[in-house]
């Protein structure tokens, strides 16, 4: 029974024999401990394989608190429930993907980039000349609210309302604008 016996710490100062011993008498065990749990013994086997060389590879920072046994078998057990709760996400994943693939969008036609400058434009020219002015400056000029106020000696409130005014108005526009091009395509 003693040389039955596995010592962490030899295998913590890099004894290879006594990590080969410790391989060659849990390895079997734990693959069949590890295929409950995944159920699939090829799997069962890379988790155990990859224990063991992870265990190889800390074994200096490993700290046993029972026994190597009793350490092989929990992390062995917390490496298939990791392994289980990935493949989760990835089914979920997947079905997710296919529920987005299966779903018809109707998305508007492509427009042009200068269709939109030509829709901004002829929306802010149908604006009142203070609202088209304080959404110039905030949007092509890049100045803040309160910037805006000072420059056009107003409140920040005033420049808030034309804001809101001028963007509900472009929405509009733009709006129309894909309800007649989505109309005419029929």
């Amino acid at each position: 029974m003693e040389l039955l016996r596995i010592s962490h710490k030899k295998i913590q100062n890099g004894d290879v024999k006594e990590f080969e011993k410790a391989f060659r008498r849990f390895y079997a065990p734990l693959c069949r401990f590890t295929v409950t749990f995944v159920k699939d013994i090829d799997i069962a086997e890379e988790i155990v394989q990859d224990l063991f060389c992870t265990y190889w590879k800390k074994r200096e920072t490993i700290e046993i608190q029972s026994s190597m046994k009793s350490y092989l078998y929990q992390s062995a057990k917390n490496r298939s429930l990791k392994h289980i709760a990935h493949m989760n996400v990835r089914a979920r994943h997947v079905k997710d993907v296919l529920e987005l693939q299966s779903v018809e969008v109707d998305y508007p036609a492509p427009v042009e980039a200068g269709e939109i400058y030509e829709i901004v434009e002829q929306a802010l020219h149908q604006l009142p000349e203070r609202c088209s002015e304080i959404f110039r400056l905030s949007r092509s000029e890049g100045m803040k609210y309160e910037e805006i106020a000072q420059h056009l000696a107003i409140s920040v409130k005033t420049v808030e309302a034309n804001m809101g005014k001028a963007l509900k108005h472009l929405r509009d526009k733009i709006q129309e604008y894909y309800k007649d091009t989505n109309n005419t395509n029929i």
